[in-house]
């Protein structure tokens, strides 16, 4: 409890491992995963309510989001972000990877760079190829107060003139917030040397108490040069379903969108625009109550790894519901990750499928109950001993 707002639900154990989804499929009954994406809570109402009628009225045919999902998203995002989109610049498109994949095929020749900022989501180390482009990567500098942009390297990158760059803000695995600053910097640099900005920004309702998300758009300059893909299948657990939208702010880069291949409309997944228009309409109230209770894990974590797995280190995120540890201490590469699958029987995110950054990491997904989060941790730590 916070303020007298309770925790979100999760079902028991047994419940959670009927689960057909690849969280609670890929490994044997005896492991926790606490591994991909996804959360453990129940379904937000609205969106449950808004799924429930369309099965009840046999509502499953193709789908049919415009204009529905911009006009959800644009008031969404004036009231969560003070952020005002025009609803007609939001293409929707089957998911974020999906999004930025064909934008890149659009902004980029066969062979042309497109620079990453690993440690960073696995995917997009294959978006880049898929696209026909080569990867550039621009690891994050890494500090005391933790991950961050590197702006002089990204400056010596940008200045070989590459097709685009792929943010990720709020950037998934470390959590950070990029702020205003930080962003004003990447666009500055972005626009001296004429590099366009795809900014995966999945995670924006995600940001937890104590930082603020900054949609790239919103920044000064952004629009000529920029363009964000973003969805409500993070924050609403809604990533099956197959719903996300491409948002542009100015012309040039709204004709970019608009030569997106036409079919990609019927891509779209008909549950996932009713369940995304649904989150964004109504979901708001449920999302605090999230954001409270990802709070209330992410201090419980600090406790427990300072209590049982001292060895370990980490910068708690300022958004996502997901924790990049730091196993060095445990063993070199993966083989923190891997003594505690074995010995321990819990599953995490092994740190190099995030780039050659991520070695000696982890990747835990706290989005789940206290008393799985404790369990957890207490398998983890009798794994080494």
């Amino acid at each position: 409890m916070d303020g007298g707002v309770p925790d979100l639900p999760v079902d028991p154990l047994a419940v959670l491992r009927k689960r057909r989804s690849a969280k609670w499929q890929t490994y044997p009954a005896d492991v926790l995963p606490l591994t991909v994406a996804e959360m453990d809570f129940a379904l937000a109402e609205p969106v449950a309510d808004a799924l429930r009628e369309a099965v009840e009225r046999s509502d499953a045919g193709y789908a049919m989001p415009v204009p529905g999902l911009g006009r959800a998203l644009a008031d969404f995002a004036r009231s969560r972000w003070d952020w005002d989109v025009d609803p007609a610049s939001v293409t929707a498109v089957t998911d974020v990877g999906v999004g930025v994949v064909e934008l890149l095929r659009l902004l980029a020749r066969p062979g042309d760079a497109v620079v990453i900022s690993p440690p960073v989501y696995p995917p997009f180390f294959e978006w880049v190829p898929e696209a026909g482009a080569r990867l550039l990567e621009v690891p994050l500098a890494r500090g005391a107060a933790g991950w961050r942009l590197d702006l002089a390297a990204l400056e010596e990158a940008f200045a070989t003139h590459p097709a685009a760059y792929v943010l990720c803000n709020p950037h998934n695995p470390v959590g950070r917030a990029h702020t205003p600053d930080e962003l004003a910097a990447l666009v500055r640099l972005a626009r001296i040397y004429q590099v366009t900005i795809v900014s995966d920004e999945i995670h924006g309702p995600l940001v937890l108490p104590g930082a603020t998300f900054t949609p790239l758009l919103t920044v000064p300059g952004a629009a000529e040069l920029a363009v964000s893909v973003l969805s409500a299948s993070k924050a609403w657990n809604l990533a099956g379903l197959k719903c996300a939208a491409i948002v542009t702010a100015a012309p040039r880069m709204a004709a970019v969108a608009g030569r997106l291949p036409p079919d990609g409309r019927w891509r779209t997944g008909h549950f996932g625009a009713i369940a995304t228009i649904a989150a964004f309409t109504a979901g708001e109230p449920w999302l605090d109550r999230l954001l409270a209770t990802l709070d209330r894990r992410r201090v419980q974590l600090a406790d427990l790894l300072r209590e049982r797995l001292p060895m370990l280190s980490w910068h708690p995120p300022e958004a996502t519901y997901l924790a990049w540890l730091d196993c060095a201490a445990v063993g070199p590469d993966d083989q923190a990750r891997e003594r505690f699958l074995d010995r321990g029987h819990v599953a995490l995110e092994p740190g190099l499928r995030f780039g050659a950054a991520g070695s000696g990491y982890a990747r835990l997904n706290f989005a789940t109950s206290a008393e799985i989060l404790d369990q957890a941790t207490a398998q983890m730590a009798a794994s080494v001993i």
